[in-house]
């Protein structure tokens, strides 16, 4: 019987993750992770036979902790605003990993219809769905309308071509989750 890996797959994907964290996603291969770990290439090769595997794990690893982030409120605001600043945030806070998440093709979803119907984004759409009193499918409407504002503004913001504002970027957020509510609201008549 072969000896145990010393090196499992998820100590890769978090290795690499923080590959990713510090470098951005171009910096991802064999030897750096191996480097991070402390250890030779083998095991990295072993667990995942080319680097895309590799990177379609270590996007399946940030989007888990993504969704996390988006979820962590601190009750200073409505829920579905919380979200919205702490995606801003992630960008901030997390350029190299927004970058990976929304800019490196690496997403299964490749259209809004896939994105909102998506099991990875049910978390978000409950979380808002409570706080809004809303249908699921009324919900979904006010959330492509504050997503759109929103990954605009963090996309801006991760490429760094604008500072935050956290005031001025909440009073525009409240703005276009208001419109999308009060819309979405008045179709039901």
């Amino acid at each position: 019987m072969p000896p145990k890996s010393k090196v499992t797959r998820d100590m890769i994907v978090n290795a690499a993750m923080e590959v990713v964290r510090e470098a951005g996603a171009e910096a991802i291969n064999a030897r750096a992770v191996a480097q991070k770990l402390n250890c030779s290439t083998q095991p990295v090769m072993y667990h995942f036979e080319t680097m895309d595997d590799l990177k379609k794990a270590i996007y399946s690893h940030v989007n888990h902790f993504h969704t996390e982030y988006l979820m962590n409120f601190s009750g200073n605001r409505d829920p579905v605003l919380e979200i919205g600043l702490n995606y801003i945030r992630f960008a901030i806070n997390e350029p190299h990993l927004f970058r990976f998440l929304f800019q490196s093709g690496y997403a299964k979803e490749t259209n809004l219809l896939e994105m909102i119907n998506s099991d990875e984004l049910m978390p978000i759409l409950f979380a808002m769905q409570d706080g809004l009193g809303m249908d699921i499918d009324k919900t979904k409407e006010v959330f492509l309308t504050v997503a759109l504002f929103v990954h605009g503004y963090a996309s801006i913001i991760a490429n760094n071509t604008l500072e935050f504002d956290e005031e001025l970027v909440a009073f525009h957020l409240e703005r276009a989750f208001n419109g999308a509510v009060i819309t979405v609201s008045q179709e039901e008549k």
